[in-house]
């Protein structure tokens, strides 16, 4: 017997300017089941949710909550409706604590009026403990790491007691353990009747999680399938309107000298947010793409930072570039030395969503735009059109803004920018997060292009498969170390998983 619709969608419409953003749409999502919602960046799906949670409204078509037909006016009616959303992109304030951000607006009060604290940071833990996050309730965001963020961001969307529950890539910022802490969760509100709308570009957390599957494509509803009926080719198929049989293109791995080595490096972070980094030993060849793989908050990110400059006072070990060594004290050092970075968060760290393509493309390169103390405005714009073009970047111009951008494309602006230096070294940290299977596969044949060319390129990427299709060397990391090196005719997926877990399991064999 089929459960009762507790959400009906019926030909939304969108539109921003010239741009068809939804076209007549529409879905439908039972009480206590998971309906996953795919499509390549700029298929739709963000445009609904935002819809539904009264972040923006709809043109045309109609909206049921529980056979009521009803207009969202805003995130607060939407929460009046019992609807919730947890955004990829996190919406918390850095300065305010864990309890304050997960009840903000919502703060239980006391007789007089005022702020309960003590009530607060009562209600908050169990919604912490129901995710095993073990933090103090009274301590300020901004001391967490991204994926303990992110967490805090799902209790807060949980503390609502929504009856429909919106996750937009919500395992993004997520180690495996924390994601799977998350997916019990999911099963104990759905075996209360809660309803979840789940988007996600990895296949293999819509089939383990997903009761339902709906897909969008260009702002079009293409169709909805049972998840235990299809596979991923056909998913594929349905969001791209074609096939991709191969997904981590072949590259015919031209290497030559050592450009980058690196001897006993250490890094003793100031905050706890940062994994500190023992003894890193590693070289890099020109036209190599070197893959990293390990757990989140296994020194990864802080190890291209290092690199780059960010944390100079807190550093020590020898970095050579091109045989020589070199001293980078400042993230200027490391562009004049050749190196480009495109950072895991593309939001806070990445882009500047109000500033135009072409403004976000230029930021590393202002004085040579301006040889003369004043803008070189030809020049400028194009650098900016043959990005564009070269990286296929889907927007009217570059004058469009890009907050108003798919995230792949904004993945792709971030990756332009960087271009427009030339680097010799590319330091890619989850280059393909949060984007759709289109998008992916631009950005492998990309990097594979600029490996060809000679530029080397060192990859983060918390996705196995990935790593392994597209590096010719693979390195791995464990709190903090580095755990292994495997060729690409040695490395399997069980080999890096063993060697990113490996001072874990000594540890836990330990104590």
């Amino acid at each position: 017997m089929k459960s009762k619709l507790v959400l009906q969608v019926k030909g939304i419409s969108k539109t921003f300017g010239p741009v068809k953003a939804l076209a007549g749409v529409q879905l439908d999502l039972r009480e206590g089941e998971v309906l996953a919602l795919m499509g390549e960046n700029g298929a739709g799906k963000s445009t609904l949710m935002n819809i539904l949670n009264g972040a923006m409204s709809q043109d045309d078509g109609d909206i049921f909550v529980q056979g009521q037909k009803v207009e969202i006016t805003s995130p607060l009616e939407a929460r009046k409706l019992g609807i919730a959303k947890i955004h990829q992109e996190l919406q918390l304030v850095p300065e305010l604590s864990i309890a304050e951000n997960i009840f903000l607006s919502r703060e239980p009060r006391n007789k007089f009026g005022f702020v309960d604290y003590r009530k607060m940071y009562e209600l908050a833990k169990p919604y912490l403990d129901a995710l095993e996050l073990k933090v103090n309730p009274k301590q300020p965001v901004k001391t967490l790491r991204v994926g303990e963020q992110q967490l805090v961001e799902i209790a807060k969307s949980i503390s609502m007691e929504a009856k429909i529950l919106i996750m937009d890539e919500p395992t993004s910022a997520l180690s495996n353990t924390e994601a799977q802490k998350l997916f019990k969760v999911m099963k104990k509100l759905t075996a209360s009747g809660v309803a979840i709308i789940y988007i996600s570009h990895r296949m293999d957390e819509i089939f383990a999680l997903s009761d339902r599957i709906t897909i969008f494509r260009d702002g079009q509803y293409i169709g909805t399938v049972n998840t235990e009926e299809t596979n991923m080719d056909q998913l594929i198929t349905m969001m791209v309107g074609r096939t991709l049989t191969e997904m981590y293109p072949v590259r015919e791995s031209r290497l030559g000298e050592e450009i980058l080595r690196v001897q006993h490096l250490s890094f003793s972070p100031a905050t706890r947010n940062k994994k500190s980094l023992t003894d890193i030993s590693m070289s890099l060849k020109k036209g190599e793409v070197l893959g990293i793989a390990g757990l989140m908050g296994s020194g990864r990110s802080e190890f291209f930072e290092c690199l780059f400059g960010v944390h100079p006072k807190s550093t020590k070990g020898e970095i050579f570039l091109k045989g020589k060594a070199v001293h980078i004290k400042n993230p200027i050092d490391a562009i004049r030395q050749g190196l480009a970075f495109v950072t895991e968060d593309r939001k806070g760290q990445g882009i500047v969503p109000s500033r135009s393509i072409g403004e976000n493309m230029s930021l590393p390169l202002l004085k040579q735009f301006s040889p003369f103390m004043l803008m070189n405005k030809r020049m400028e714009k194009d650098a900016w059109q043959k990005q564009m073009e070269d990286l296929k970047i889907k927007a009217p111009s570059f004058y469009s803004l890009v907050q108003q951008l798919s995230g792949g494309n904004q993945q792709k602006v971030i990756i332009g920018r960087w271009l427009l230096t030339k680097p010799d070294i590319l330091l890619l940290d989850e280059p393909t997060r949060g984007i759709d299977v289109g998008a992916k596969a631009e950005i492998y044949h990309l990097i594979n292009g600029l490996a060809s060319q000679g530029v080397s390129i060192i990859m983060i990427s918390s996705e196995l498969p990935e790593v392994l299709g597209m590096s010719d060397r693979v390195l791995t990391f464990c709190e903090g170390q580095l755990t292994g090196e495997f060729s690409k005719e040695e490395a399997t997926q069980e080999k890096l998983l063993m060697a990113a877990t490996l001072r874990e399991r000594r540890e836990e064999h330990v104590s």
